[in-house]
């Protein structure tokens, strides 16, 4: 099994890594073709790109990855994208957490590794929604599972843009079984939900966790076409809303919406209490917060 799954994690890694290449091109194309509509006199942004560094209690190397992260562009207010791999043991937190759901040998053994990629982008046109992607591998000795999906968040809500959004993901995750598409959006629903709020974050998507069949190839390639799909479902949405004007009352709903959206992340995202909690570098994850916001 160890040597098995040395491959299918450098597999997924690598993987991870390939998504992360084409979406940072595809948004900085975004930028530098935006030549009407609002702040076309702006310079295109860029991606500023760092390394993450992960170590563990005592000092030894525990992984890392790659924060890509855009701010103060004409199309994107912030926009990052994050890769990393991760290895080492849970602290007792962590460990408890994974025991109570249920992962195998994990009260016992609480050794890990994870790679992943994640994405959230904050938008300059209040029209263009923001939104959110990640999908990840998490291996311990006892088991495996992929886990992630991407949702939509606009302020301003379209409803052929939520269609198209879900269509998308429909059509490249149908091949896997027509089933996959309405466990996935429904999952979304219900994760993407903020309690405090009775609301949801945004228009939805799809989301799964724990993903383990038993056939990790299957898993595999469902996970890869999650990240294949973020693209045709997103861009086209971009490339339309980019260009509409705005006034000072879209723009308070988008920095409304935002406070909401980090409420969930703070108080609700899994990913933000496994990132803190195991050390990983703190600007990475937090990555997600938008750079405005307000509360009414």
């Amino acid at each position: 099994m160890s040597v098995q799954f040395e491959t299918e994690k450098n597999r997924a890694s690598a993987w991870f890594r390939t998504l992360r290449d084409d979406i940072v091109s595809a948004f900085e194309a975004l930028e530098n073709d935006h030549s009407t509509g609002p702040l076309t006199d702006m310079g295109a942004g860029q991606f500023e790109v760092s390394t993450t560094k992960r170590t563990s209690d005592d000092g030894s190397d525990a992984g890392g990855g790659l924060m890509s992260v855009m701010r103060g562009g004409r199309v994107f207010e912030k926009v990052g994208v994050n890769i990393s791999t991760v290895y080492g043991t849970l602290g007792d937190r962590a460990q408890k957490a994974m025991a109570a759901r249920g992962v195998p040998g994990m009260a016992d053994d609480p050794r890990f590794w994870a790679s992943g990629i994640s994405l959230v982008a904050h938008m300059q046109n209040p029209h263009a929604p923001a939104v959110h992607m990640n999908t990840r591998m998490f291996w311990t000795p006892g088991a495996w599972w992929f886990g992630g999906g991407s949702d939509l968040n606009p302020c301003i809500e379209y409803d052929d843009d939520t269609a198209h959004f879900h269509a998308t993901q429909k059509e490249y995750l149908d091949p896997h079984g027509t089933e996959i598409y309405p466990k996935l959006k429904e999952w979304a629903d219900e994760y993407f939900y903020i309690p405090h709020r009775n609301r949801a974050r945004g228009v939805g998507g799809i989301f799964m966790d724990d993903r383990n069949t038993g056939d990790w190839e299957a898993d595999f390639a469902l996970t890869q076409d999650i990240g294949r799909a973020f693209l045709p479902a997103y861009v086209p949405l971009v490339e339309k809303r980019k260009k509409q004007d705005w006034d000072a009352a879209d723009k308070d709903a988008q920095l409304v919406h935002r406070g909401l959206y980090a409420e969930y992340n703070l108080v609700y995202d899994r990913g933000t209490k496994f990132g803190l909690e195991t050390g990983h570098d703190a600007n990475a994850v937090l990555m997600s917060l938008p750079p405005l916001a307000k509360w009414i």
